[in-house]
C-alpha cells in the first residue's frame, strides 16, 4: 500500500513553502503565475534537463502568434549597390507561429517520496530528485511533440496518441504544410541492398542535392537527424560487411556522421524518418508570462503532483532548409530480417549460457 512517512511530508512541505515564497504565492495548491526570475530559472532547467533542447532554438516571445523569430541569418548578407550600401533583411516573410495552451502535469506516487527522503539525503538532494524527475518528463515532452505532432485537440487523447500527436503541430507537419510539402518526400523507398538507396549516406546526399536550395547545400551547419531504426539497420549491414578494424569503426561512428555531415539521433524522432536541417531551424515558442505552476498532496490518488501550464508552439526558421523522408514510406529492406534473426539468436545464446539467477 502506498505511503508518505513523515520525512517526506516535512520535505514537501519545506518545498512547497520555498515554492511559495520565491513566486509570492500564497498557495501552491492553486495555480500561481511564475515570477520573472522563476520564469528564467525554469526555462534553463527545462532546456538544461536535454541534450538535443540545448541544440535547438527555445525562446519566449510575448505575442500569442506573430513572425517566426529569425537566428540562423542562413542568406548571404554580403554584396554591393551602386550609389547606395548593400543590405538584407533578417528573417523570412509570411513565416508565422501560433501558440496554444499547453498543460503538463507530473505525479510521484508517494512511496517513490517516500523513498527518496529515506536515501540518507539533505532535504537538497530530495528537492534536486523532485525537480529533476519533473523537468525531465516536461522537457522530453516538447520534443516528443515537436517530432510527432500533426494537431492541435481541445481534448488530448495520450492512449490513443502517445507520441503528442494532438497535443501541438510540430516540426515536420508544419514544413509539410510548407509551399505543397514539396520538402517532404512521399514516395515509397527502400533502404538496403537492391533497394532505392542502398545506404544512409546516399538517402541524406539525395535529401541535400535535391530538396536543400543549392545556397545553403555547404553549410557547415547543416546536419542529418536519423531514425534510431534506420541506424540500426544499416550499422548492422556495415558490421557484416566490415573485414579491416576501420570498417568496423565506420560502423560505430555511423551515429555520429552521414553522408559527411554531422548526424544526430534525436529522441522520440519516428524510427525510419530522415532529416536535413540545421538544429537552430527547429524552434520552440512559449509565451511570456503564460507560464503557471501548481503544486499539491491530492490525497485520494496518494500522490504529489507537479503540473506546468502555459502557451507554447513550434516553429520552423527557413522551411525550404528542412528536407526529410516521410517514415511511413520507407521500407528496410534485406537488412531487417537479419537484424530481427541475430537478436533472437544471440538472446537464444545469452539464455542458455546464462547461470540461473537465485531467487531473494
Amino acid at each position: 500500500m502506498a505511503f508518505l512517512n513523515q520525512q517526506a511530508r516535512e520535505f514537501m512541505n519545506s518545498y512547497c513553502a520555498g515554492l511559495a515564497k520565491a513566486n509570492n504565492a500564497t498557495d501552491t495548491s492553486k495555480f500561481f503565475t511564475l515570477s520573472n526570475p522563476v520564469e528564467t530559472q525554469l526555462r534553463k532547467a527545462l532546456i538544461e534537463s536535454s541534450a538535443f533542447l540545448k541544440d535547438i532554438f527555445c525562446a519566449d516571445v510575448d505575442q500569442l502568434n506573430g513572425q517566426v523569430v529569425a537566428v540562423g541569418n542562413n542568406a548571404l548578407f554580403t554584396g554591393r549597390k551602386a550609389g547606395g550600401r548593400f543590405i538584407r533583411t533578417v528573417g523570412v516573410d509570411g513565416n508565422t507561429y501560433q501558440l496554444v495552451e499547453t498543460d503538463s502535469g507530473a505525479a510521484l506516487p508517494w512511496d517513490l517520496l517516500s523513498t527518496w527522503a529515506n536515501a540518507g539525503g539533505t532535504d537538497k538532494e530530495f528537492f534536486k530528485l523532485v525537480q529533476q524527475a519533473t523537468n525531465e518528463a516536461f522537457a522530453a515532452d516538447m520534443l516528443r511533440i515537436g517530432f510527432n505532432g500533426l494537431s492541435v485537440a481541445p481534448t488530448t487523447d495520450p492512449e490513443a496518441n502517445p507520441n503528442g500527436e494532438d497535443v501541438n503541430i510540430g516540426w515536420q507537419e508544419i514544413v509539410r504544410k510548407y509551399n505543397g510539402g514539396s520538402q517532404i518526400v512521399i514516395d515509397d523507398v527502400t533502404l538496403g541492398k537492391g533497394g532505392t538507396y542502398a545506404t544512409l549516406d546516399s538517402m541524406a546526399a539525395d535529401l541535400v542535392n535535391t530538396l536543400i536550395p543549392p545556397q545553403y547545400r555547404n553549410d557547415p551547419r547543416l546536419v542529418v537527424l536519423v531514425g534510431s531504426d534506420l541506424v540500426a539497420a544499416e550499422q548492422y549491414r556495415l558490421y557484416q560487411e566490415a573485414i579491416t578494424p576501420t570498417e568496423n569503426l565506420a560502423a560505430q561512428m555511423l551515429s555520429k556522421t552521414v553522408a559527411g555531415r554531422k548526424a544526430f539521433v534525436p529522441p522520440f524522432m519516428p524510427g525510419k524518418r530522415m532529416v536535413v536541417t540545421t538544429l537552430k531551424n527547429l524552434h520552440i515558442y512559449t509565451q511570456r508570462n503564460t507560464r503557471q505552476r501548481k503544486t499539491e498532496f491530492v490525497e485520494d490518488r496518494k500522490q504529489y503532483e507537479n503540473k506546468y501550464l502555459r502557451n507554447e508552439g513550434y516553429a520552423v526558421e527557413y522551411p525550404e532548409l528542412y528536407a526529410a523522408f516521410d517514415e511511413s514510406h520507407v521500407t528496410i529492406g534485406e537488412v531487417g530480417e537479419p537484424v530481427l534473426e541475430s537478436m533472437a539468436e544471440s538472446l537464444e545464446e545469452i539464455a542458455e549460457n546464462s547461470a540461473p539467477v537465485a531467487e531473494v
